[in-house]
């Protein structure tokens, strides 16, 4: 198995503990403990095995992963398992791809609020599409969803979104029978959009009032009733982005083009191109390739997204 020629426990490794001294008051328990595991991923500190030819008494020694779901060597291997064991759940149907955004404005309440507002957002996803999927109007089927969160966007900014695939139908109410959704077409995105943003704005309300969100900085006055109620109110008017497409493919590629967002880290080792240390003996920040479009911006043009 070929490995790429630089990775980011190299960079760890070789810069960590200096760029740990100089921000040792800026860096949080919980990144320590994701770069220690990096640096020492596959490496003598975590263990081994050693595993030797019976025949040629050829000897190879192979040194334990760290496991931690922010590396980008462990998280390969684990998307493929991911794959491996969701593939048994498809049906033979074509599946739409769904993305549900929240607006900077809440994404920044989110940075403060994380379990809250990411918990909101799975479930209000989730109950927007299923609401809108059982209106006669629209499909009139219960249908299922798979979910996957993310965080952060392309260019590695925080970007709080839902990933979903969907099959293109779903059982009638009744039970009875399968209900096909159009051809090329699944559900109006403006209805699933304007759903998501009245469910979302009255459960953040509700977890305001019982004292579940907390603000610090620059949001502490938010903490105020009146302020939250006053920052919340031109959200209401705006639009919130919601889009569909029917991904090409077989379902086995649907789930496969998801897998590849159910264990993505941050920044993978493809993604790196260079790093040097300055002459001044500061940390450069490692040279990254940026997609030119983010995951979560709609396609230039989809029949689903109509």
């Amino acid at each position: 198995m070929s490995h790429p020629s630089l990775e980011v426990a190299d960079i760890f490794r070789g810069h960590g503990p200096a760029w740990r001294r100089a921000n040792a008051s800026h860096v949080s328990l919980g990144q320590l403990k994701v770069m220690s595991a990096i640096e020492s991923c596959r490496t003598a500190a975590l263990g081994g095995h050693v595993a030797r030819c019976e025949d040629c008494a050829y000897t190879t020694i192979a040194y334990n992963s760290c496991r931690n779901r922010h590396c980008p060597e462990c998280q390969g291997a684990a998307a493929k398992d991911w794959l491996a064991a969701r593939e048994a759940d498809l049906l033979p149907v074509p599946y739409y791809h769904l993305v549900f955004t929240l607006p900077a404005e809440i994404a920044d309440i989110a940075y403060q609020n994380k379990a809250v507002v990411y918990d909101l957002l799975f479930k209000v996803s989730a109950e927007t599409l299923t609401t809108i999927a059982a209106d006669p109007k629209h499909l009139g089927a219960r249908v299922g969803l798979t979910s996957v969160l993310h965080t952060w966007g392309s260019a590695l900014t925080h970007h709080p979104h839902v990933h979903m695939i969907v099959p293109g139908g779903g059982i009638s109410l009744d039970g009875e029978r399968w209900v096909a959704c159009r051809p090329g077409f699944f559900l109006p995105v403006r209805v699933l959009s304007r759903l998501f943003r009245r469910l979302f704005l009255t459960m953040l309300r509700a977890a305001h009032e019982a004292g579940r969100l907390q603000f610090f900085g620059d949001q502490a006055a938010l903490a105020d009733a009146q302020a939250f109620a006053a920052y919340l109110v031109p959200l209401g008017r705006t639009e919130w982005v919601v889009y569909a497409k029917r991904p090409f493919g077989v379902p086995q590629a649907v789930l496969a083009y998801l897998s590849r967002y159910t264990h993505r880290v941050a920044i993978a080792n493809s993604r790196l191109i260079a790093y040097a240390s300055p002459s001044d003996g500061r940390i450069i920040v490692p040279i990254v390739m940026i997609a030119r479009r983010s995951c979560h911006s709609p396609p230039a043009s989809s029949s689903a997204d109509s």
